[in-house]
């Protein structure tokens, strides 16, 4: 048995793993895990990962959970370009910074506005307030500015003038609000012209490819969602 990637590519980390993976020639066996189905809830998928989340990696009888530590394993079981994640102390630092600071960010605040407009009308058969997405954007404005003014500078990518897993990992979640018709990289010259500079080190067929399931919008119809998944995100999300 060799390298398995279970994942969804509805999901931000998820397509930071294939891409990734797929622009190092990496090879893998793709296990496509069901979100909306509950496949990653099953008992079979939790021999993979108990903790029933995707990303998940299973390398002959090891496996791993979590986005981050699935890339930072392949990136040193394949000894993939050092800019990937620099050996250079305060280059490698940068790069640990945004991977520290965005899963309560810019991740939440992405995928918060995905989830309003798209899963929980499915949910309550309601349209999201006018007011509830206006609060949802400036919170997502906020975030963008502090990636553009910290992280972003002046520099072509995070970590300097090469590409890095922060790079990587940040496009696929500003990405996200592009599936609800809000377009993040609008008005923002700078933050558009490092989008251009992340695809095209990575290849942007590449990344179209990723992203063709994600720009589908019937991905998100109700009948996509199975009832029991349904009841599961009710309970989560509506209080």
């Amino acid at each position: 048995m060799g390298l398995e990637l279970y994942l969804d590519m509805l999901s931000q980390p998820c397509r930071a793993v294939y891409i990734f993976a797929r622009a190092n020639n990496i090879p893998f066996e793709f296990k496509h895990v069901d979100l909306n189905k509950g496949e990653h809830r099953t008992k079979e998928f939790q021999k993979v990962n108990m903790l029933m989340t995707v990303p998940a990696l299973k390398d002959d009888s090891f496996t791993l959970a979590e986005s981050i530590a699935i890339l930072l394993y392949l990136s040193r079981k394949f000894k993939t370009p050092d800019h990937w994640y620099p050996a250079e102390l305060q280059k490698r630092a940068r790069v640990d910074e945004y991977l520290s600071w965005q899963h309560t960010t810019i991740r939440v605040k992405g995928n918060n506005m995905m989830l309003y407009k798209v899963l929980l009308p499915v949910i309550t058969g309601k349209p999201v307030p006018a007011e509830k997405m206006q609060s949802l954007t400036e919170e997502l404005n906020v975030v963008l500015n502090q990636f553009e003014e910290k992280f972003l500078q002046d520099k072509p990518f995070i970590a300097g003038t090469e590409v890095s897993l922060a790079d990587l990992l940040a496009l696929e979640e500003i990405m996200e609000p592009l599936v609800v018709g809000h377009d993040p990289f609008e008005g923002r010259q700078k933050l558009a012209a490092w989008r251009r500079r992340v695809e095209g080190a990575v290849g942007q067929q590449l990344c179209q490819e990723a992203h063709e399931v994600l720009m589908n919008p019937s991905n998100f119809s109700a009948d996509k969602i199975a009832p029991e998944m349904l009841e599961v995100w009710t309970k989560m999300y509506i209080k």
